[in-house]
This record gives C-alpha cells, sequence and structure tokens, in this order.
C-alpha cells in the first residue's frame, strides 16, 4: 500500500464533482493533515464538503503534521494545508501528495514527492475504467477550479484516441 497525503484542493473537488469514490480505490487510504480537515470544515466551504468531513470515511486518516522545520525553505508562500501535507509527507516518507496548487506542487516535487493532482487523479481513474472522463471533466468545469481549458481539452482529446484508436 502506497502512503498517501492529500491537500484540501483534490478532496473538495472530487467531492464536488461526485467522485470521491475514487481515492479509496486507487490508493486505498488517504492521510489529511488536521489543516486540511479544518480547511475542508471551513463555513466557507461548499455544504457538501463539509458534511463529507464531518463523517469521514473509514479510507481517511488524519493526523497532525509536525512543526515547522528548518528544511521549510520555500514554503512561505504555501497556506496551511500545503504546509502540513508536505511536513507530513516528509515525517512520514509518503510515496505519493495529492496536490493542485501549483506552488505546492513545485515545493513538494523539489523535496523529492511524487504529485498528483485533480486532473491527474480523474485521468489515472479514467485509465482504468473507472470514471467516465469527459462527464467528470464537464462537472469539474462547473465549478471553480482553476484550469488551463486548453489542457483539460488536451486531455479530453488524449481520451479520446485512447478509446478510439
Amino acid at each position: 500500500m502506497r502512503l498517501v497525503i492529500a491537500d484540501t484542493g483534490p478532496v473538495n473537488y472530487l467531492i464536488l464533482i461526485g467522485h470521491i469514490g475514487l481515492l479509496p480505490t486507487l490508493f486505498e487510504k488517504v492521510i489529511l493533515p488536521g489543516a486540511v480537515k479544518f480547511e475542508l470544515a471551513n463555513p466557507g466551504a461548499p455544504g457538501a464538503v463539509r458534511a463529507w468531513i464531518a463523517d469521514p470515511p473509514a479510507w481517511i486518516e488524519v493526523r497532525e503534521a509536525p512543526g515547522h522545520s528548518p528544511e521549510e525553505e520555500g514554503m512561505s508562500r504555501l497556506d496551511a494545508g500545503e504546509k502540513e501535507a508536505i511536513r507530513l509527507a516528509v515525517a512520514l516518507g509518503a510515496d505519493l501528495l495529492l496536490m493542485d496548487d501549483r506552488q505546492g506542487v513545485v515545493t513538494a516535487r523539489r523535496k523529492g514527492f511524487g504529485v498528483i493532482g485533480t486532473i491527474g487523479i480523474l485521468d489515472l481513474a479514467a485509465r482504468r475504467g473507472q470514471v467516465d472522463l469527459p462527464a467528470a471533466v464537464s462537472r469539474l468545469r462547473e465549478t471553480n477550479f482553476r484550469r488551463s481549458e486548453s489542457m483539460l481539452d488536451a486531455l479530453l482529446e488524449r481520451y479520446a484516441r485512447r478509446r478510439n484508436p
């Protein structure tokens, strides 16, 4: 089993588009730092997200991340969830981080971690036949997910080519 730590973004958007159930099929178990749980439960978060984190499934584990450490250079611009996800990944020797924020992804990769975001999760699930990628992307486009439309279009074109070679 791979040790997977999640930041807020992928969990939030997978809940909003109805595909949070992909995570346990792809990764078995996912660990959330305390700050990520707090962000998901924030009164400003969508109701569906707050309801989900109020009663998380058994495949979610919440752990507190260690405090600030000297090797945190380059993390000053990250939010609390991203910082704690990276801290926890370092402390636990994680195999993979689920994260969308560009600066967080760059920082995590510089520290040697594999990173996959919401789109990558959907693509991986589609390759395994677990999700209808065009429908999932359509729902994602209805959210406030920051994205490059050309990147989503290219992803859908690759998906179509795989299905109809």
